[in-house]
């Protein structure tokens, strides 16, 4: 519906701004017509047709990276001038990047992280937002590189599969277990609920060695101890992590927690996405998220107590999918991620 409505209105738009650019010469008068349009649009799209935010931006895609490109180019060719052209083909290529380019454009990071107390080096890798509605190729690779890099521990920080049909879930569900089989990292691995699971996510795996934990638990793995929150626990003020003499990791889907100043030496999430937008010097355009823009991706040392104590590190992955529904499917200068963290003893 989003798609249809935006470009058959922009349609009608674009012929009548060409018209006016055709008569009057005037590029702005063009643009006025467009801009009209997308107006219209956007309002009676939130407030007749029930668009949510997504919605907004959707349109807000098509728009830019459809209907602006046409329309410049057209002023190129009314006016004479290069740089209505010069600004389309930028457009273009931005768009080709965000829509074609990155979202499957997996990058494997591997960061080193200093851990207190930490005996001997440990590779955990932390698996955020598969988030998609189609087990394909980019997923399939991701779990790979999974396996390739020889873990100790797996972390899934949750949205896995995003549908509103469980025929389509269950589906799906069937060709992430085929994928996962396999994954067999030394001290296991363990998956905590999304924002877009819906309640049967747990069956994503079953027949896996995958420790599902659909209510908050803390569990000692020998060299380090890991608590694995539930998602309200995870946007409580009070989260329920208690104190170990072990270095302790805590595993959430929102980075909220870590404004709680937990008892953790190292906190692992995902949910932004990196933003899926990100600009230069700018950073995320979107985070959804109450922690600092600059928080919202990659490590992070969280500031210390008024006492002076240390708080921890922060982690934050890019995630490997996107937000689907009616959200656009892009990103930009934000490559999909599969976070490998090398912890090594240190302060």
């Amino acid at each position: 519906m989003i798609p249809l409505v935006t470009n058959l209105v922009l349609a009608v738009a674009d012929v009548a701004a060409l018209v006016v650019l055709h008569r009057t010469r005037a590029p702005s008068r063009a643009l006025l017509v467009v801009a009209v349009a997308f107006l219209v649009v956007t309002v009676a799209g939130r407030f007749a047709l029930g668009w949510g935010m997504f919605g907004l931006l959707q349109a807000t895609a098509w728009a830019g990276f459809l209907h602006l490109p046409v329309l410049l180019v057209a002023m190129a060719v009314v006016t004479r001038r290069a740089v209505p052209a010069l600004l389309a083909g930028v457009v273009a290529l931005v768009g080709l990047d965000a829509f074609f380019v990155e979202p499957s454009w997996l990058e494997v990071t591997t960061t080193r992280i200093a851990v207190p107390g930490l005996a001997a080096p440990l590779r955990v890798v932390l698996v955020a937002d598969l988030q998609t509605d189609e087990v394909g190729a980019h997923e399939r690779a991701a779990i790979e590189a999974v396996k390739a890099a020889d873990p100790d521990l797996v972390l899934f920080a949750g949205d896995y599969i995003q549908t509103r049909d469980m025929a389509v879930f269950a589906a799906q569900r069937g060709a992430l277990q085929a994928a996962l089989v396999g994954l067999a990292p030394r001290l296991g691995s363990f998956a905590v609920r999304g924002d877009v699971d819906p309640d049967a996510w747990p069956t994503l795996f079953e027949g896996l060695p995958i420790e599902v934990v659909t209510s908050s638990r803390t569990f000692d793995l020998g060299p380090v101890v890991l608590t694995a929150l539930a998602p309200l626990d995870a946007a409580s003020s009070h989260p329920p992590i208690p104190p170990t003499s072990k270095p302790h990791l805590v595993l959430a889907h929102r980075p909220d927690v870590s404004l709680t100043a937990p008892d953790a030496d190292l906190i692992l999430a995902g949910h932004i996405h990196g933003g899926q937008v990100r600009l230069p010097f700018i950073g995320p355009l979107m985070t959804l998220s109450n922690v600092p823009r600059s928080w919202a991706v990659g490590l992070t040392a969280l500031p210390r107590s008024s006492s002076g104590a240390a708080r921890g590190q922060l982690y934050v992955s890019r995630g490997v999918g996107m937000e689907r529904y009616d959200a656009p499917r892009l990103r930009f200068l934000c490559r999909p991620e599969l976070a490998i963290l090398d912890l090594e003893p240190g302060e």
